[in-house]
């Protein structure tokens, strides 16, 4: 199996005569957690919805584990393996967390949403949910309603859902949005936690949240490519120093 777990080749998004994603390409690593940055504007968002298929390419291609996915609809990909989240917790507030947990497991028994099931075919499947909580440290909290949590750990229930889904492949829209110092220490060690074994690629606005946890980062400016690599080479480009700050090369070289 190709050590490329996700490709984009040459992929254009356009909204009527605004190209939001100019000819990107991006090769995701399997086992990597892979960064995707930019200042506002940059094409962020349009890429990780043409990634996730919640958009549809103008021009271009992705590949899955050498599948061609350019033209399936999200529901087919999150049964190849491709789950996401998004910028808005997106758990069921008035369910329990161990039932939240519990309705991802359904997947696994083809039963994804029979909420009319008995009681004890569903309840079989609570030593798993109570797994995966504890993997994310919200065992304790297993009979609080989702709506009840505080912010950090709802962020934490949804990505214990994702991981209910057996992704092979998971897609983090900014996992820290909206945190405060502690949650966004909690989620960063959360996500270092639970990438065994499996790729990450997230959106993230916290430089720090990037520095930490990324393997590779891509930079994208006005829908392309600005630089790509380590945290170490990405920080110190001079266009991406331009790019977020608003600094020019020669102005850096006469801070210098």
């Amino acid at each position: 199996m190709s050590d490329i777990i996700l490709e984009a080749r040459n992929l254009t998004k356009s909204f009527g005569g605004f190209v939001a994603v100019n000819d990107v390409n991006l090769r995701i690593e399997r086992g990597s957690i892979h960064a995707i940055i930019g200042p506002n504007g940059a094409g962020k968002t349009t890429m990780f919805n043409l990634l996730t298929k919640f958009h549809t390419p103008t021009s271009g291609s992705i590949r899955f584990n050498d599948t061609d996915i350019t033209n399936r609809k999200p529901a087919e990909i999150a049964n190849m393996g491709i789950v996401r989240s998004f910028q808005i917790s997106a758990v069921f507030p008035h369910l329990t967390a161990l039932e939240n947990v519990r309705l991802a497991l359904q997947r696994g028994l083809g039963v994804s949403y029979h909420f009319w099931r008995s009681q004890k075919m569903l309840s079989d499947l609570d030593a798993q949910a109570v797994a995966r909580l504890d993997q994310v440290g919200l065992k304790s909290y297993a009979h609080t309603r989702a709506v009840e949590l505080p912010y950090g750990r709802k962020r934490a229930l949804e990505i214990a859902t994702t991981l209910g889904l057996e992704p092979e492949l998971m897609l983090l829209d900014e996992p820290t949005q909206g945190m405060g110092t502690e949650d966004v220490g909690a989620v960063t060690e959360l996500i270092s936690r639970v990438r065994e074994g499996r790729t990450i690629v997230m959106v993230e606005h916290n430089l720090g949240v990037v520095a930490e946890l990324a393997d590779t980062i891509t930079v994208l400016a006005r829908g392309e490519v600005l630089a790509e690599g380590p945290y170490s080479e990405v920080s110190r480009n001079p266009q991406v120093m331009e790019a977020y700050m608003g600094v020019s090369a020669e102005e850096q070289e006469e801070e210098a």
